[in-house]
């Protein structure tokens, strides 16, 4: 016996000879409901393998030298842009210091259309100033000798409050704080410093509430918890306390509606990212209402597939929202706006990308397919026998 002979007996994929072949309409619909399947399961496995695994872990984050990084895009459709402040305070409540940003503004109509192209918002400057002041270069020493030699300096008049010769009232609150010193009542009606600030207010104010305004950029601070807000009004610091001065409007005028285009921290990886707050649509009810946003930051690392030096730094976060009427009660004292607080976890989780094994991948597909011909195969055979069964009862006349 030959060694053809011997591997003939352990085949185990026998032909069968001479064998009718019988096609059928019920086996020609099953061979496309399963090509069908065959297919759609192969595509998802294939996506599924193209698609990189994520291996998590947890532990303690010491990775402090990094700066957060605030990704921010927020519409303000009932408060201009030239009455609106962002200002980015520590966990102190202090400002922070020599903040990196990108920060820019875009003047928006009612109806929500660009009034002009964005400009850059200077932050720093912000916190700085107060309503209707200005703030300008210092003269250098050659300039400053010939103002002292040809302009003397002006001195407003107190209208009858100073209390001596020196002195003077350039400013509406300077007149107001020496009547007061006398007790005297101020008419600011007739003080000369008052009617051209008031002038000044009035202009500036004319479209706080007649457009909106779109904030959109970065900032990047120190990586420790803080806070950061959107609100009217021009901010300063007096003795430490951040305030926000929003004459000649009362609080009560501000609707502080708002959407939050898009809200992260740090920079995007996309695989099972979320941003809670991407899109967020918030409409007053009621005007002067103040938006309170406490954000948990979770430190997060991404390793790429591959790539060892391309390992990104960036944050996920969740969210708890709160609203109040802004108003002084109680010896509480708030303000209309839409406030942040973010603190950061002490714990950080690790993401890093692998690829699916090929042999698992080709098990699956065979899987699929010797499954679903198997299957299919039963089945017809199910409706040949039942088909055959039924036509042989109504040859015999016992089919009703």
């Amino acid at each position: 016996m030959g060694l053809g002979q011997v591997l003939k007996k352990v085949d185990a994929f026998p032909k069968l000879i001479d064998i009718e072949v019988n096609k059928t309409f019920s086996g020609a619909l099953l061979t496309i409901i399963s090509g069908i399947f065959m297919f759609v399961l192969v595509m998802s496995e294939l996506n599924a393998y193209m698609t990189p695994n994520l291996n998590e872990e947890l532990f303690v984050d010491t990775t402090r030298s990094h700066k957060l990084k605030i990704n921010l895009d927020i519409y303000v459709p009932r408060i201009s842009c030239d009455y609106l402040s962002l200002d980015a305070m520590d966990s102190t409540g202090e400002q922070h210091l020599h903040i990196e940003h990108n920060i820019f503004k875009r003047r928006m109509s009612l109806d929500g259309h660009p009034i002009e192209e964005a400009k850059k918002e200077d932050i720093q400057s912000s916190t700085t100033k107060k309503l209707n002041q200005t703030v300008e270069e210092p003269p250098k020493p050659e300039e400053e000798k010939e103002k002292k030699v040809d302009e003397p300096p002006k001195c407003g008049s107190c209208y009858g409050a100073e209390y001596n010769k020196t002195h003077c009232c350039n400013t509406c609150q300077d007149v107001i704080d020496a009547y007061r010193d006398k007790r005297w009542n101020p008419d600011t009606d007739k003080f000369e410093q008052c009617i051209g600030e008031k002038k000044v207010e009035n202009e500036f104010a004319k479209k706080a509430l007649d457009e909106g305004c779109n904030i959109f950029g970065y900032l990047e601070v120190n990586r420790m918890g803080g806070s950061f807000h959107i609100a009217p009004g021009r901010s300063f610091s007096i003795n430490h306390i951040h305030v926000h001065d929003v004459q000649p409007f009362s609080s009560s005028k501000f609707n502080t509606s708002h959407v939050i285009r898009r809200l992260t921290f740090g920079e995007e990886f996309g695989f099972g990212q979320t941003n809670p707050l991407d899109n967020l649509e918030v409409t007053a009810k009621e005007t002067a209402i103040m938006y309170n946003y406490y954000i948990k930051i979770v430190p997060t690392m991404y390793l790429p597939q591959g790539d060892a030096s391309g390992i990104i730094h960036t944050n996920q976060f969740s969210v708890t929202t709160h609203q109040k009427t802004a108003q002084s009660s109680g010896g509480e004292s708030t303000m209309p706006g839409i406030f942040f607080s973010y603190e950061l976890s002490p714990l950080m989780v690790k993401y890093t990308e692998k690829s699916n094994s090929f042999s698992h991948f080709l098990v699956n597909i065979c899987g699929i397919i010797g499954g679903i011909f198997t299957v299919a195969g039963l089945v017809d055979s199910v409706l040949h026998r039942v088909e055959k069964q039924i036509r042989r009862k109504m040859e015999l006349g016992k089919f009703t």
